[in-house]
């Protein structure tokens, strides 16, 4: 009998009950630029986390733990879809004047919970778009109260003081959002200081409310992204100055959520999941996060941008103080959330995998992914298998050889750049011994890990679109799928391009604007030919003399992308090449637009003509406006396909 009890006692840390219990709630806590090392179990210096620390003592840490991108926008979509952010067409970080976000036809974890009966609240950052069509509630949340975006995207400077300059920008104050409404704004520094605390009081409101029913429950933090905000009960209590008050914050604000658990008496049937939405924003020195012992930081997908720390707390469940050490990702939860509460998993594909048999007691040497792709801003940094770490040629911002800002400012960036390098980051963490010339039959096998990669979810340094990719949500009008393809009599023709187009938006090469792909609102699809500072002048030979009916030629617009639409386009048509007749020129005023938008400028022509070579001239904005960040800088005019009917 006495074996027989201890046998029982055992497995309790390995299955949720031998007996029916309630579905368990989830609770994900997402900080913003935490560093790998930020915490005292992963080796925090000058500050304590006592509550994470303890939290890390009852379940189990994950030290090989990676964000889809090391970005606010693209990993926060990756963590609510399972996917990839790049098969989510989601990358960098939206701001006040994007006209883009998840797209609602994708469930996210609060969709697929919400089917199983589970309330659904998000306290914080969203940054997944910040019009209504895009906010929580329409993303399967019951509840939102925070900020749509980061909170150094306002009208402040690093001091406090109000920012007097106008731009393109020229952001508003923070709102600050209950449901779809803006109900206040943070105006100043000091109302920065109360979103820690304001967030964590309305989640455990939330979880006293619901109690009774399964919940889940994103607190999002907005800290430690700069500018820093810490409320006074925590200012100046540590030795790390502002940040590790920050952190201080922070880990009062967990304690807070598992105090709450307990006084419920739901603590042992609650999933709680802690992770950093990316690495530390390095270049505001004092200010930002520590990811030592790895390579760089936010902004690059080196170990110090993707990889973040981790803690998974289930009590009676996850077995007390374990560690994972093998490769995982916030992709994961997903596919781990849904399998634990026997939900479907999303109709359309994920990437992430399911860790359930992990958390119940699995093998911890045992790992649950094999592969990882290094995505980021539509590039595919690199391949992981196993321990091995594959990086393609690129450059990428760097913080090394440089100095960091102080006082809340930031530094400068360097630029760095890599060719084929291979990493085993079990014996070498913090990527600093080049093994490629060692081990040429690994490279050979990553490689075709990076083709498939790249035939699924597209690299922009390869020029492929991925088979995989579907489209971001949209406010701005999208051409339907059939447009994309167009059919008319120029298509193959020979043609001659007189300016240079860019290498890395060169839309296929030389015959881009005859190849009958036209470009979707995403200027990354492969389908654009950009000029930048300069005019885009083309001819077009059709043959043999010919009857035309009409030409027409689209243009892009992302001006925050620095692509303007052409001030004018001027056709021209000739029979020898020599001699050009019928000259028209339609013309197009510049003005300031947030909009992504494709603008076709068509000329008809009279039915007695009989013509072979049709030039177009495009004229460049050439260089950025007085009101534009870029002032000055050099503008982009990108053209897709010129059709001739």
């Amino acid at each position: 009998m006495k074996f027989f009890l201890i046998l029982i006692s055992s497995l309790g840390f390995f299955s949720c009950s031998f007996y029916k219990t309630p579905p368990p709630n989830i609770i994900i806590i997402l900080t913003d630029d935490q560093g790998y090392s930020d915490l005292g179990v992963f080796g925090a210096k000058d500050f304590d986390t006592p509550h994470l620390d303890k939290m890390a003592n009852e379940g189990m840490i994950f030290t090989d733990f990676h964000v889809a991108q090391s970005v606010c926008s693209a990993s926060r979509a990756a963590l609510l879809t399972g996917c990839y952010s790049e098969r989510l067409s989601v990358r960098g970080a939206y701001n006040h004047t994007a006209r883009v976000g998840l797209n609602p036809d994708e469930e996210t974890i609060a969709e697929i919970l919400k089917s199983e009966g589970y309330a659904t609240g998000i306290f914080g950052k969203w940054h997944l778009g910040h019009h209504k069509e895009f906010l929580p509630l329409q993303q399967g949340f019951d509840e939102f109260f925070g900020l749509p975006y980061s909170n150094d995207m306002w009208p402040v400077n690093y001091d406090g003081t109000p920012k007097t300059e106008k731009s393109f920008w020229d952001y508003p104050y923070l709102p600050l959002i209950e449901g779809n409404e803006k109900i206040e704004e943070i105006r100043t520094l000091q109302d920065q200081d109360r979103l820690t605390t304001r967030y964590t009081n309305r989640a455990v409101n939330f979880m006293i409310k619901n109690k009774k029913n399964p919940f889940l429950l994103y607190l999002a933090h907005s800290m430690p992204h700069v500018p820093l905000g810490v409320s006074n009960k925590f200012r100046g209590k540590t030795q790390r100055g502002i940040y590790g008050d920050v952190i201080s914050e922070l880990d009062w604000s967990v304690g807070q959520i598992l105090t709450t658990l307990k006084e419920l008496e739901i603590y042992e049937n609650t999933l709680v999941i802690f992770a950093s939405d990316n690495g530390p924003w390095l270049n505001y020195g004092s200010h930002a996060g520590s990811a030592s012992p790895l390579r760089e930081g936010k902004g690059t997908m080196w170990e110090g941008g993707a990889r973040v720390p981790a803690i998974m707390l289930w009590p009676g469940t996850i077995m007390p103080n374990s560690k994972y050490e093998q490769l995982a990702s916030t992709i994961d939860i997903l596919p781990t959330i849904a399998d634990i509460v026997g939900a479907n998993l999303p109709k359309k594909k994920i990437d992430g995998v399911s860790m359930k048999s992990l958390l119940l007691g699995g093998n911890l040497s045992q790992p649950i992914r094999d592969q990882f792709y290094y995505y980021y801003g539509g590039e595919l940094i690199g391949v992981r298998e196993g321990d091995w770490k594959l990086i393609f040629p690129h450059k990428y911002r760097s913080y090394l050889g440089v100095d960091p800002g102080k006082n809340g400012y930031p530094g400068r960036y360097s630029t760095g750049k890599t060719d084929i390098e291979l990493y085993n980051l079990k014996e070498d963490i913090g990527e600093t011994i080049d093994l490629a010339k060692k081990y040429p039959d690994i490279i050979r096998r990553l490689t075709k890990i990076g083709n498939q990669a790249r035939d699924d979810l597209g690299d922009r340094l390869k020029r492929i679109k991925g088979k995989g990719i579907r489209q971001e949500g949209r406010l701005d009008p999208q051409r339907d799928e059939e447009d994309l393809n167009v059919k008319h009599i120029a298509i193959d023709q020979e043609i001659k391009i007189f300016n240079f187009y860019s290498d890395k938006y060169s839309g296929g090469g030389e015959g881009a604007l005859v190849n009958g792909l036209r470009g979707s609102l995403d200027y990354l699809d492969g389908n654009w030919q950009g000029y930048e500072g300069q005019d885009l002048e083309a001819l077009i030979d059709m043959g043999s003399l010919m009857k035309l009916k009409s030409v027409e030629i689209s243009f892009l617009q992302n001006q925050g992308s620095w692509i303007f639409f052409p001030l004018n386009v001027k056709f021209s048509f000739s029979k020898d090449r020599t001699d050009f007749q019928y000259q028209k020129q339609i013309n197009n005023d510049l003005a300031m637009s947030y909009a992504h938008e494709i603008k076709s400028f068509r000329i008809d022509l009279p039915e007695v003509n009989q013509f072979q070579y049709i030039k177009i001239k495009a004229k460049n904005v050439s260089v950025c406006p007085e009101w534009h960040p870029g002032s000055g800088g050099k503008a982009w005019v990108f053209a897709d396909e010129v059709v001739v009917r």
